[in-house]
């Protein structure tokens, strides 16, 4: 299969790796997350104290600048492979415009999903993967081969929904205990968040693009 250009999918890929070479040259990776991090206690309103490191980014805001940090080289060049691979064939799909959006609304309903799970936690939540899943649950509803048959009244397209959210959390779930044992160190929540507003958003954003043509 041909990739697409995919325009802005390269741009969301040079921002993050652009971003993270400056903080990672400059030695800036502490400060960096702790003023642009999404800590979950920040979004509930309670005390967190952090005006020693001066300037923070509003709380409301943290979701997508958090979007924006990485932990480690493993960690971005990995969200930057799923996104360079699944990212140009959605955008081709919804348009550069629209697939801003899904990117967005991922972030925050990643951020919103991890915040319900624990929302007094002081561990912040940094890295793209929360809006990548949202680029992967719109990839895997656009481009699956198989069909789906109604489930009683329940539309196909509904059903292919509940199959792929439920394969994702198991997906998720798995990983969480592979890598360390528990849930604790990943974001399994946040990714299980914006994968579902990815299958969500698809069908409504695909009629208004054409819609809008």
């Amino acid at each position: 299969m041909h990739m697409p250009a995919g325009k802005l999918t390269n741009g969301l890929i040079i921002a993050n790796v652009v971003i993270f070479l400056v903080i990672w040259i400059f030695g800036w990776e502490q400060e960096a997350i702790l003023r642009g991090g999404m800590f979950p206690i920040r979004l509930s309103g309670e005390a967190f104290d952090l005006s020693a490191y001066g300037w923070l980014v509003p709380a409301w805001l943290t979701p997508l600048t958090s979007a924006f940090l990485h932990s480690g080289l493993l960690h971005i060049s990995f969200n930057m492979l799923m996104l360079l691979f699944c990212g140009r064939f959605v955008e081709q799909a919804l348009g550069p415009g629209l697939m801003a959006i899904l990117y967005v609304v991922g972030a925050y309903a990643a951020a919103f999903a991890q915040y319900a799970t624990d929302s007094g936690s002081m561990i912040p939540m940094v890295g793209a993967s929360g809006a990548i899943s949202a680029v992967l649950g719109a990839y895997a509803l656009l481009f699956a081969r198989n069909r789906v048959d109604a489930v009683g009244p329940i539309p196909g397209h509904v059903v292919r929904i509940v199959w792929l959210t439920l394969a994702w959390i198991g997906i998720q779930l798995m990983i969480g205990v592979a890598t360390s044992g528990n849930l604790q160190g990943i974001a399994i929540f946040a990714h299980i968040g914006g994968f579902v507003a990815g299958l969500v958003l698809t069908r409504p954003l695909l009629g208004w693009r054409f819609r809008s043509a």
